[in-house]
């Protein structure tokens, strides 16, 4: 497995369009803004609702609702459209893809690079990228995946994404799998700590602190099995003690339903995924 983190090389020459810039689209572009090592001025967002995007004009970052226009001026178009309307967005920018100067990187659910790549009918470099939205603080987790033979346009997208978390290198087939674990996963994970919070607030703490607690101890679960590259079970094994008071509670919530309902819940997400573009 290999795993990519933040890099020194970035395509700085390189000018980027985000086309159909809605929470994901700008979550990039903040993540990128925050990074220091893409200039705003480089990155244009489009969007229907331009009077959204004001405040990242303020930043600096160029805004615009001609999706073909910020085609034009850019070299790496990053399209973070729904599903439903992908369809729209390539036939009215294929006329000005230029196959040897574009790299197209699709963060949409569902929809292959021999789709995406029939639409723009033209041979240009297709990467298909799922980050989620703690790219817009530098801790996302973005799976990459692209065709044999496209390994500048790959280097370019890991180059871009590692810079606002880590990366991972998989198969096509996996790209659904990756929506429900990484994209729906933050939601996932955000509800176990806001039920972790809400059993704070029944033991005594105010909702607060007991939120307050929740989400750091969560942040420091995550970052033991990052840092000592080990298990969960092998750091639970650390703080359960025979007849203790934490294998009490860990048995009674897998006695609820705990890992059953995480299991499925990301399976259902999976199972969707694949079918969300027809």
């Amino acid at each position: 497995m290999q795993i990519q983190t933040g890099r020194k090389q970035m395509p700085f020459n390189k000018k980027l369009a985000i086309l159909g810039a809605g929470n994901l689209g700008t979550s990039i572009a903040r993540g990128l803004y925050e990074s220091g090592k893409y200039k705003p001025k480089r990155i244009t967002l489009t969007r229907r609702h331009i009077e959204r995007l004001e405040a990242f004009a303020k930043l600096g970052f160029k805004v615009q609702r001609d999706n073909s226009a910020a085609v034009k001026d850019a070299d790496i178009l990053l399209i973070t459209v729904e599903p439903q309307k992908i369809n729209e967005l390539l036939e009215e920018i294929a006329p000005v893809i230029n196959a040897d100067r574009h790299i197209v990187i699709s963060c949409v659910t569902g929809v292959s690079i021999a789709q995406i790549r029939k639409q723009i009918g033209k041979p240009v470099p297709v990467v298909r990228s799922m980050p989620n939205t703690a790219i817009a603080i530098r801790q996302s987790m973005t799976c990459l995946a692209s065709e044999k033979g496209n390994g500048e346009a790959l280097k370019m997208a890991r180059e871009i994404f590692s810079t606002v978390g880590k990366t991972l290198e998989i198969e096509e087939e996996q790209m659904a799998a990756a929506t429900a674990l990484a994209a729906c996963g933050i939601a996932f994970f955000l509800r176990g700590i806001r039920a972790a919070s809400q059993g704070g607030i029944e033991i005594g703490f105010d909702s607060e602190k007991a939120l307050f607690i929740a989400a750091q101890t969560a942040l420091g679960s995550a970052q033991l099995l990052l840092e000592h590259h080990s298990h969960p079970e092998s750091e639970i094994d650390r703080v359960t003690t025979p007849r203790g008071i934490t294998i009490s509670g860990l048995n009674q919530m897998e006695h609820e339903g705990f890992s059953s309902a995480m299991i499925t819940g990301i399976v259902t997400a999976w199972e969707k995924a694949a079918k969300v573009y027809k």
